[in-house]
């Protein structure tokens, strides 16, 4: 005899948006009202979520891959006996292609070349760079990281990969050789460091984890890109780093304040590349969350491991 179908529960709102519904359906499990259903797929935010859960619910799947506004908000500590699963991971391709996309504009001194109104060969050649030779170190080799590496190393650029144990980063088109150290190292690797990734969740372990001492160990020609959280990275060290020429330039999807206010130096600093947070627009970002949902509910009725769990002792 078939065992009943497991239910699975999307929330908030009605209608439910088709494209989890059809991942639920296509992960092997049924579609369910919140008090008969196992699971939970929420597609709100910490705000609009329910006070209390049937003691059915077994697993919550969360939208984002940042979780920090969930812990602020008393989520986990509300509901200990549920699961709670993020995004991460879910959208690594699209930041990891964005945080390659703002590396290259730096080394290639474009943000000057956009501006100019007139041939100035000779003032560029000085500055623009390439990334062949050059060390990258990326700061929270989890799924971006993951996604980026493989977008390095054909551009013959040698990759250290920082993590919170310092296993082996593996992955598809990751080669054996690439260098992982653990975070507790982390000092050990700026000597060598020629531009920095920034792709670690925030924490209060990783607040400004990037300061004014990191900055001052940096290179003149090092270039820091952060598609993580602007509180990775000391905002006031950083302008300082740049307005001194300390480092070459710094790309950010991500700032601390956020949004950045009209006016903040970050805006009109030469060597500064803003973007508003948008290294995972809506349209790219909503079906990758479907799809990391129809494999955690295939994962779920399976009983397997569920991608991306969130431990309320690490923060993330």
């Amino acid at each position: 005899m078939n065992r009943p179908a497991v239910g699975i529960a999307i929330g908030p709102g009605e209608p439910p948006p088709a494209l989890l519904e059809k991942a639920v359906v296509e992960g092997g499990a049924a579609l369910a009202d919140l008090g008969e259903a196992r699971g939970l797929i929420w597609a709100g935010g910490p705000g609009e979520f329910p006070d209390e859960l049937p003691d059915t619910i077994e697993w919550v799947q969360l939208p984002a891959a940042g979780v920090e506004d969930w812990f602020t908000a008393g989520i986990f500590a509300r509901h200990p006996k549920a699961q709670f699963t993020s995004a991460a991971g879910a959208f690594a391709a699209s930041v990891a292609e964005h945080a390659l996309a703002l590396l290259l504009a730096g080394v290639r001194y474009l943000p000057e070349h956009l501006r100019a109104a007139s041939w100035r060969q000779q003032d560029f050649f000085p500055h623009v760079g390439s990334l062949r030779g050059k060390t990258v170190t990326i700061v929270g080799a989890g799924g971006i990281g993951r996604a980026l590496i493989p977008m390095l190393v054909p551009l013959g650029a040698h990759v250290i990969a920082v993590n919170r144990s310092g296993r082996p980063v593996t992955g598809p088109g990751i080669p054996e050789t690439i260098e992982t150290i653990s975070t507790d190292h982390l000092s050990r690797v700026w000597p060598r460091t020629d531009h920095v990734v920034v792709a670690a969740p925030a924490t209060a372990a990783t607040n400004h984890l990037i300061g004014a001492d990191v900055l001052a160990r940096l290179k003149p020609s090092s270039w820091v890109i952060n598609v993580a959280r602007g509180s990775l990275i000391d905002t006031d060290a950083l302008v300082a780093a740049l307005a001194s020429g300390a480092i070459a330039g710094a790309g950010l999807d991500v700032t601390e304040p956020e949004p950045l206010p009209d006016g903040h130096p970050l805006w009109v600093l030469p060597n500064a590349i803003v973007t508003p947070h948008d290294s995972n627009p809506p349209q790219l970002r909503f079906a990758a969350f479907a799809d990391h949902v129809g494999a955690n509910v295939q994962r779920f009725v399976e009983g397997k491991d569920l991608l991306a769990p969130i431990d309320p002792d690490r923060g993330y």
